[in-house]
């Protein structure tokens, strides 16, 4: 048998080597095929679905809106408070106001009227011997009779006028001017005279040229802003 052996090619130890290389080879398959194996396969869980959620419809449609006051930013400390100025305003300074007198008239003369206060016809003036306006009334008295000042005011004029003779006027309140004619020369005031109702001013003349046919009497006229008024109407306030 150990002849046998011999007789083979390579001898015992080729016959090991070829089981060792066998064995090798075995091993090295085995474990190739151990990586090759698949490995099983992962299952996916299914996907929750998630569930939609409902639409909120008991809201209000429009919430109130809340308004903040804005923050006060702190004072700094120490620092000074600067007072508050006020605007000016123009103040209008009104004027005092004086209290008038009431206007207290009284008849400047007592007597008969001789020639009415006319400026819409004309009259007949027998001294001239024309028809013409009569812008007061003449009251006849005898000479040297008493004129009263009708309301209290101021003389503005004394005049000796070429028609009309020695001429007072008044200025009263409410823009009326109060004339007094033929009347004796000098009067008993002079301009600028302040007189009140009932005071003597003069006294009954011949001294209107204009009016000498009449006999001694008193022209007297009133204006009111410059216009002739109607003597009587100013003797009834």
């Amino acid at each position: 048998m150990a002849d046998k052996f011999r007789s083979l090619p390579g001898g015992p130890g080729f016959y090991a080597a070829l089981v060792l290389c066998l064995a090798v080879a075995g091993v090295g398959g085995y474990f190739l095929l151990m990586d090759r194996t698949p490995e099983p396969a992962v299952q996916e869980e299914p996907a929750v679905q998630k569930e939609a959620a409902a639409p909120v419809t008991d809201l209000p449609a429009q919430l109130p809106e809340t308004e903040t006051e804005p923050e006060s930013e702190p004072e700094a400390e120490g620092a000074e408070e600067q007072p508050v100025s006020m605007p000016e305003t123009e103040v209008a300074v009104q004027a005092p106001v004086t209290a008038e007198e009431p206007l207290t008239v009284v008849s400047p003369l007592e007597g008969d009227v001789v020639a009415a206060f006319s400026m819409d016809q004309l009259l007949y003036n027998p001294t001239l011997e024309d028809w013409r306006t009569h812008d007061g009334v003449d009251i006849a008295a005898a000479e040297g009779s008493s004129v009263l000042a009708a309301s209290a005011g101021t003389v503005v004029a004394v005049d000796d006028d070429v028609l009309m003779g020695t001429t007072v006027v008044i200025e009263h309140s409410g823009g009326y001017h109060t004339l007094y004619a033929n009347l004796q020369s000098p009067p008993v005031v002079k301009a600028g005279d302040t007189v009140s109702a009932g005071q003597l001013i003069g006294t009954v003349g011949t001294s209107a040229a204009a009016e000498a046919a009449q006999g001694p009497h008193l022209h007297f006229s009133v204006t009111l802003d410059g216009e002739p008024v109607d003597p009587a109407s100013f003797l009834k306030k």
